[in-house]
């Protein structure tokens, strides 16, 4: 494109897909108050390519799902403390018509707005400032609240989501900031040298059948870990790997932890 063009997400949850075409694979989505930056077009003008600024991400989304932005008010975003909501789900008001948004979604409000707000909003459920740290307790309570949300790949949402997508919107929430997938999540924090060294609220990654990183989750206490594997469960890790906790079968061979929280 030739001007640099942006967005942000008005809908609850919005697809991001590896190809321009509705029958593409989802690759991760956007809640509502993720903003983006459009880096092309198809050439029939129906799907823009962008990247989400919270993690870079990169995919296509459904023109009729953009909701543009100036560069303005994208860079204000980018500098804005607002809300992050902490409810399941959220009733809002949008331009005086209801909506529901998830856990998570991002809301335009802050203690000291860094400019006009134009769009009719009206929000009253349970939310944090964003760039709020919380320590493990807050960490664990929400991720409990995800607990038996489906697997669904490139799901963010407590209604569909994948083992890094939970991990990323926990942290987040928690105002902590990791890469989107799990191989890249293995780059975040620092090295922990092993499960009797680790602390909870670590991360904990796993070997896919081809040998690399393709799986994490979230170490409770004793060594208990939540995780997105059918559905998000708690099951129990040993120095293998995941144990399930009905089947007592290994399901996940463990490849290494790491510290995202350097104040536990």
């Amino acid at each position: 494109m030739d001007v640099r063009s942006f967005g942000v997400s008005r809908l609850a949850l919005v697809p991001v897909r590896k190809e321009p075409d509705n029958r593409s694979e989802q690759t991760t989505q956007l809640l509502f108050g993720d903003h983006y930056e459009i880096m092309d077009s198809s050439s029939d003008k129906n799907w823009f390519f962008i990247k989400i600024f919270f993690d870079s991400y990169e995919g296509w989304i459904d023109a009729k799902q953009h909701h543009a932005i100036t560069p303005d008010y994208f860079e204000q975003i980018n500098h804005a403390n607002f809300k992050i909501t902490t409810d399941i789900a959220s009733g809002i008001l949008y331009k005086k018509n209801p909506l529901t948004i998830l856990i998570g979604s991002i809301v335009p409000i802050s203690n000291s707005e860094l400019f006009k707000m134009e769009e009719q909003f009206a929000f009253n459920g349970e939310a944090k400032s964003l760039g709020q740290k919380r320590e493990f307790e807050f960490l664990s309570t929400i991720a409990t609240k995800y607990l038996h949300a489906p697997y669904q790949w490139g799901g963010k949402s407590p209604f569909g989501i994948d083992c890094s997508g939970f991990t990323q919107m926990v942290y987040k929430i928690c105002g902590y900031s990791v890469a989107r997938d799990a191989n890249q999540q293995a780059l975040c924090g620092r090295g922990v040298a092993g499960i009797d060294d680790s602390l909870p609220g670590d991360l904990a990654f796993f070997y896919n059948k081809s040998g690399t990183i393709g799986h994490v989750g979230i170490l409770l206490e004793d060594h208990r870990i939540i995780h997105a594997s059918g559905k998000v469960r708690v099951d129990q890790l040993i120095e293998e790997g995941i144990v399930d906790v009905e089947s007592k079968v290994i399901t996940h061979s463990l490849a290494g932890i790491r510290r995202i929280i350097t104040s536990n």
